[in-house]
């Protein structure tokens, strides 16, 4: 009986020391999704979707749909910059503020640059309601100046940049009451 008994009681904290590494492990997860909630919260970006304000724009230089030169070199003045991807909800929920931001942005639509991020028959969309408001530089994933420039992580983006290529203010929504991005919501 006495080896039945220690057979029980070691089984017993077999399964004690079990229950303890995984409830060890099931903190840590917590701690971790916690931290990801609070990113989440407080715009969920890694910190953020495009350049952190005062950092300064790398070089690019490219063409716009219509055949306009844009680049950081020919910044003059302050420039609002909205990025966006097509199948991307978020974007096509953020695009009439863009364009209506577009529209009253001081310096009209040179001191404006839409970038779409995607094939050229994907943006065809984007390219259409942007053109109007906004030099419109269509680009592929990861390799494209502008967004490589701006460090773009996440969809939309929206950014003013000074005549330097420095990052004034950015975020994941245009503000409309300063002409500036602000970080709220969440992107794709």
């Amino acid at each position: 009986m006495t080896s039945v008994a220690a057979a029980l009681a070691f089984l017993a904290l077999a399964v004690c020391l079990l229950d303890l590494v995984l409830t060890l492990g099931v903190i840590r997860r917590l701690r971790r999704h916690t931290e990801l909630i609070s990113n989440l919260s407080s715009g969920g970006r890694r910190p953020y979707a495009i350049l952190a304000e005062g950092k300064a724009a790398g070089p690019f230089e490219t063409v716009a749909t219509t055949g306009e030169p844009v680049s950081r070199d020919g910044l003059s003045g302050r420039t609002l910059v909205g990025a966006f991807t097509p199948n991307c909800s978020a974007c096509d929920e953020r695009l009439p503020a863009f364009t209506d931001l577009a529209k009253t942005f001081p310096g009209g639509r040179r001191q404006v640059i839409a970038v779409v991020v995607g094939p050229e028959d994907a943006a065809a969309t984007y390219r259409a309601r942007l053109e109007q408001v906004a030099r419109v530089v269509i680009e592929p994933p990861l390799t494209g100046e502008i967004g490589t420039a701006l460090g773009l992580e996440s969809f939309p983006a929206f950014a003013v940049l000074d005549e330097s290529g420095t990052v004034v203010s950015s975020g994941l929504e245009p503000d409309r009451s300063t002409g500036a991005a602000s970080p709220a919501t969440s992107g794709v």
